[in-house]
């Protein structure tokens, strides 16, 4: 039962890095008569019997923190109230002010939840299974030393897509499609959509361009000639050796990652302030354009 019929909590963040303690301490005070903290602890070590008990998550840090809960938490539905304390903060949409003065529309249901997708990664080799893991942002199949390119054979749904030379891949989610696919060239997708992307890192190709897929579709990919250092990364936190001969297999995550809204912006706000997305030119004020 809740105590007093007040929401719960739990509070996940790094004490040791930058202000997370000193911003924990003062959000704890904050939430004294106004919430039930049930456990304040690293996100790795917090149990699904906790996570079954509370209404909400509270993250403190970086985007990498909250990518780092979107793992542990897809299969709870546990909201995620992300407390930015990092450098960029896309996805982390409150500062702790902000949640301060925002916290009764938050735990009210006002500022709205976005149901985000995420991806099941497996690695296998030699008939056994070398990680398994669900994905916020992305896969990424790095060439790694020597840093020649590699050969993977791509195949979607069981039927062959193309076979990539190149310096990687990228298979992203819509949420991931603002990270490493945007640096390699792939689209900017609409975190409310369902969909797959698939982008090649630096193709020895001139028309192996980004492709758009079906959220139910499954991939797979080999290894066909690859380095001695290519890895799999997941969100560029967890990664593994690729072999040859090795299949990374990714499909739809049966869960979804939660996280409140900050009511005050817009994706497309972020998208601008965050990474300048379609600013205009900066012209010098008092410059006469002249015709030669």
């Amino acid at each position: 039962m809740k105590k007093n019929n007040l929401p719960r909590l739990v509070l996940f963040g790094d004490p040791k890095k930058g202000q997370v303690a000193k911003v924990i301490d003062e959000f704890m005070d904050f939430v004294k008569d106004k919430a039930q903290v049930v456990a304040n602890c690293d996100i790795g070590k917090c149990t699904i019997d906790v996570l079954k008990q509370v209404d909400f998550a509270v993250v403190f840090g970086g985007d990498g923190s909250i990518i780092s809960a979107a793992r542990h938490l897809s299969q709870s539905a546990v909201p995620v109230i992300g407390v930015n304390l990092g450098r960029l903060g896309y996805l982390v949409e409150f500062s702790i002010d902000e949640v301060k003065a925002l916290f009764g529309d938050i735990i009210g249901g006002k500022a709205g939840i976005d149901k985000r997708m995420m991806l099941d990664c497996s690695v296998t080799g030699n008939g056994k299974e070398k990680l398994s893991s669900a994905a916020l942002n992305d896969i990424f199949i790095a060439a790694g030393p020597p840093f020649k390119m590699v050969e993977l054979q791509v195949c979607v749904d069981g039927q062959p897509l193309a076979g990539c030379v190149s310096d990687g891949l990228v298979i992203s989610t819509p949420t991931g499609s603002t990270a490493y696919n945007l640096s390699a060239g792939g689209p900017i997708v609409s975190g409310k959509l369902e969909a797959i992307v698939i982008a090649p890192m630096c193709p020895h190709s001139l028309s192996f361009r980004p492709i758009v897929i079906h959220p139910d579709s499954v991939i797979e990919i080999i290894g066909a000639r690859v380095n001695e250092g290519t890895s799999v990364l997941v969100d560029g936190q967890l990664s593994v050796k690729l072999s040859a001969n090795d299949v990374v297999k990714v499909k739809k995550c049966k869960g979804h990652f939660l996280i409140v809204r900050n009511p005050t912006r817009t994706r497309w706000d972020t998208l601008a302030t965050k990474l300048s997305w379609a600013e205009k030119p900066k012209y010098e004020r008092g410059v006469t354009e002249t015709k030669d």
